[in-house]
């Protein structure tokens, strides 16, 4: 069988464009072997990596159900005689909220068991805060200081963790996964709103609290053993 080439020599001219289009139009429909480079493959997480993650979801949540049961018990009786923080309450607790109902979702999907103390935190939560908030506004704002400053560190001490399992993957070729950076991404978003709610509680008069450093140390004590026994129990 002739060749294209020939077949083209042998054409009349006015057939020669029309050949020449089908050429080039099959040319490039053609697909070549080098120009989409497979995916990196994704790495499978190690024993100790799903005990990471698994930790994680299970303390986030149950920390975030516990910043909406001390925001709940606080705002009825701190609005009573500070009913101009109205506002600021809804916008935390809503805050919250939204954390909750995020770490609800991560741990359906990964099928994570929630921590077994979820009747013990919710009721030193509610005292928490319903204690506070009959201690005064200072006292209630030096909580929220106390809490989101632990809660702060804890979400950094995730993020890192998470950082160095991205960077050991890229370094070894693998594909991190949007998923996972969604979560790393979720982290982040929802640190920057804790501090934001500290901020918020130190323009307040948080540090006005008497006696502010044994107030605020004993939440910080009970905030780190909350989230020991958390990602464990």
């Amino acid at each position: 069988m002739a060749s294209p080439r020939v077949l083209l020599r042998s054409t009349p001219t006015s057939l020669k464009p029309i050949l020449q289009l089908r050429q080039l139009s099959s040319s490039s429909s053609s697909p070549s072997p080098s120009s989409t480079p497979p995916p990196n493959p994704k790495k499978p997480l190690t024993p100790q990596q799903q005990l990471l993650l698994s930790r994680a979801l299970r303390v986030n949540q149950a920390g975030e159900l516990a910043a909406t049961l001390i925001y709940t018990a606080q705002t009825p009786p701190l609005l009573r005689r500070e009913p101009h923080l109205k506002p600021l309450m809804k916008h935390m607790y809503d805050q919250e909220a939204s954390h909750l109902q995020t770490f609800n979702s991560l741990i359906a999907k990964h099928r994570v068991r929630p921590t077994a103390l979820y009747p013990l935190w919710s009721v030193l939560a509610t005292g928490l805060g319903w204690s506070t908030a009959m201690m005064g506004r200072e006292a209630a704002m030096a909580c929220t200081e106390a809490v989101e400053t632990e809660i702060g560190d804890h979400y950094n001490g995730q993020i890192r963790q998470l950082l160095e399992m991205v960077q050991g993957w890229e370094d070894e070729d693998y594909d991190v996964g949007e998923e996972f950076k969604e979560l790393i991404s979720t982290l982040k978003r929802i640190r920057d709103e804790e501090l934001e709610h500290l901020d918020h509680a130190v323009e307040h008069d948080a540090k006005k609290a008497q006696p502010h450093w044994l107030l605020t140390g004993v939440i910080r004590a009970g905030c780190r053993g909350a989230i020991w026994v958390s990602e464990r129990v």
